[in-house]
């Protein structure tokens, strides 16, 4: 049996709350899932991919528990109903990876921020921990499939870091256009400096990535 997490419903509360009231993700655009099962993460990806164009940009956040399987080198997203004695219910990363591509949702940018133990292994072999700064318009132009996560521990705390520097940042950041790869930047030194956790960034293999970025819109009041 899994052990119960408090923090992550409290903490997608807090993305979404940060998103739709200082940034410009409308309340009538989001999928909120609370302590959802499996089906319901993959009913969610299936409504993303009908509803998405090649014009929208996507943020999908996730935390909760996670398992790295040595044996076939891949990471799992553990949903409500996972049992830790059978993978019938988990979703793995490469699973992710296909349900984010841009054969599967069409959006120019797609943003996937994680907060569980090996939420790294969605990446390709180089993580991408900085890259060199270049003009809003070219990040903007180019399609994105990126990801950022807590780390690889083997154990995420129920009480994250990563997700108290995601929340201040965005709050406290006063650029009207923010590329993900800045606020990334923005946390990494905070949460190195005050826990065992590294944050990493980079680029979701195979997905469709084509070197753009994320950039998250201030809402002009």
């Amino acid at each position: 049996q899994l052990q119960s997490l408090d923090r992550p419903v409290i903490d997608a509360q807090q993305v979404y709350d940060q998103l739709t009231k200082n940034y410009t993700f409308d309340p009538e655009d989001v999928i909120m899932l609370k302590d959802p099962t499996r089906q319901q993460i993959i009913d969610a990806f299936d409504k993303l991919s009908q509803v998405t164009t090649d014009v929208d940009n996507l943020v999908v956040f996730y935390a909760g528990h996670g398992y790295w399987d040595k044996q076939r080198e891949l990471g799992y997203w553990l949903p409500s109903d996972a049992r830790i004695d059978s993978r019938s219910n988990w979703i793995s990363n490469s699973d992710v990876k296909d349900n984010l591509a841009m054969t599967s949702i069409k959006a120019k940018h797609t943003l996937l921020i994680t907060d569980a133990c090996f939420g790294g292994s969605i990446f390709k072999s180089r993580g991408m921990t900085s890259e060199k700064m270049i003009q809003l318009n070219e990040l903007y132009r180019d399609p994105s499939r990126k990801a950022m996560t807590s780390g690889n521990l083997s154990q995420v705390p129920d009480k994250s870091i990563f997700l108290q520097q995601l929340i201040k940042k965005l709050n406290d950041n006063q650029d009207d256009y923010l590329p993900a790869i800045t606020l990334y930047t923005r946390m990494y030194e905070p949460i190195t400096n005050n826990s065992a956790t590294h944050p990493v960034y980079g680029i979701i293999q195979g997905a469709g990535d084509e070197g753009g970025d994320f950039i998250f819109e201030k809402r002009k009041n």
